[in-house]
């Protein structure tokens, strides 16, 4: 594709990445084809190709109007056109440099601005979010079913092993999950304490993720440069590597070294956290001996029953990670039998705060999502996300819970 961006952005760092993610779409239009927004609304300029020349005609000087915004705030960012596109183009980090601009240029409403701001300042930030989670929990009786199902019910925290192995990781926790499902982290480390590893909790908060991609990329960084700061202390202290249990967070802690390339005080930093993050999966398939020693001697105690798991593949650990698979063979060799489900490359939704400003659409999803999760007949529903799976769990009729906690089940631990 060609371009002649315009003087205000050619010559940034911005606009260099811009114009070579731009030059290699060949517009050939198969990014459509899996695009949750196209196949629902059927615009072109509500699926990749479409935003993708929006982006273009907006960094080469054209009028922003509230129309190029609307279409682009309808973008899940899910990136299955990424996973799909036969020249590579990062869709994820164009989108996020178009919106930077089309936010600066077209200024939303004040109760729009109002709505983005308090989720600045409430999710990201630990105690916030579980003090009005609290409240939400103590008045949830009295909510009607809508709000109910957006306030879930308490979950055990579980217990976390003590250090008693020479070698140490860090899980990473984040801002929303200690709250929502405590044990997901505390299943993690029982996990790795059963092969051989002891798994030391770092409070990072959020990640940064929240703010970034609400178009407070500023702030996002800054947010993520507090993270790098405490787990960097946790490596320089001799933990091995980072697990980030919750593929959203994990996406975006991985590109770290690149959001930050420019920054002469966080470069290094950032390249050195974003080269110790390790996927739970991965790490569990290298210590594949250790792993199959402990579910033996578990499976030998207590024989598992035959059970049929659900897995839902969250974006941004198929298409952000590009890790596909590898939770399912995982549960596989645990001795469940995963389901098949159908359009399995599909967003849930859920997508960070997408669910909270496009609800109708993410309604939609939703229910497409939990029809194909349900069809094959699970006894439960696993994810890899806490923002999927609270979303899923709001209307699911099967238990909803993070895969890691069902090895640990399997494990006995």
């Amino acid at each position: 594709m060609q371009t002649n961006l315009a003087d205000f952005i050619r010559d940034t760092p911005q606009g260099q990445e811009a114009d070579s993610i731009l030059r290699a779409c060949v517009h050939c239009g198969f990014c459509n084809a899996t695009c949750p927004t196209y196949q629902l609304l059927g615009d072109e300029l509500d699926g990749p190709r479409g935003r993708i020349y929006q982006i273009k005609s907006v960094l080469e000087g054209a009028p922003v109007t509230e129309e190029t915004r609307d279409h682009l705030d309808r973008c899940l960012t899910c990136r299955s056109c990424e996973s799909t596109c036969p020249s590579g183009v990062q869709y994820g980090r164009l989108v996020d440099i178009g919106r930077e601009v089309v936010e600066a240029k077209v200024p939303r409403s004040l109760p729009a601005r109002v709505l983005r701001w308090l989720l600045r300042q409430v999710l990201p930030h630990p105690a916030r979010f579980a003090f009005l989670l609290g409240l939400g929990r103590l008045f949830r009786p009295l909510l009607p079913r809508v709000l109910k199902d957006a306030v879930p019910l308490a979950r055990p925290a579980g217990t976390w092993p003590a250090p008693r192995h020479p070698r140490r990781i860090v899980i990473a926790g984040g801002c929303v999950q200690p709250s929502l499902a405590p044990d997901i982290d505390s299943a993690a480390a029982r996990v790795l304490d059963a092969i051989g590893i002891s798994a030391e909790s770092v409070s990072i908060g959020c990640c940064g993720a929240v703010s970034y991609h609400l178009n407070a990329q500023a702030e996002g960084l800054d947010t993520a440069r507090l993270a790098i700061d405490r787990l960097c202390a946790a490596l320089d202290a001799g933990a091995e590597s980072i697990v980030v249990s919750a593929s959203g967070c994990a996406s975006f802690v991985v590109e770290y070294a690149h959001h930050l390339s420019g920054d002469p005080a966080y470069a290094v930093k950032a390249t050195q956290v974003t080269s110790a993050l390790i996927d739970l999966t991965s790490l569990l398939s290298r210590e594949a001996a250790a792993f199959d020693r402990a579910l033996a001697h578990s499976l030998a105690r207590s024989p598992a029953k035959p059970e049929a798991i659900a897995f839902h593949s969250p974006c941004t650990l198929q298409h952000g990670m590009k890790n596909k698979g590898n939770v399912e063979r995982l549960l596989t060799v645990a001795g469940f039998r995963t389901t098949v489900v159908a359009d399995s490359h599909l967003c849930c939704g859920s997508a960070g705060t997408y669910s909270i400003l496009q609800p109708a659409l993410s309604a939609t999803l939703k229910a497409n999502k939990l029809a194909a999760l349900e069809a094959g007949g699970p006894s439960r529903i696993a994810t890899a996300n806490i923002g999927c799976l609270t979303h899923l769990a709001g209307g699911a009729k099967r238990p909803v819970e993070h895969w890691i906690e069902l090895i640990a089940e399997r494990l006995g631990v």
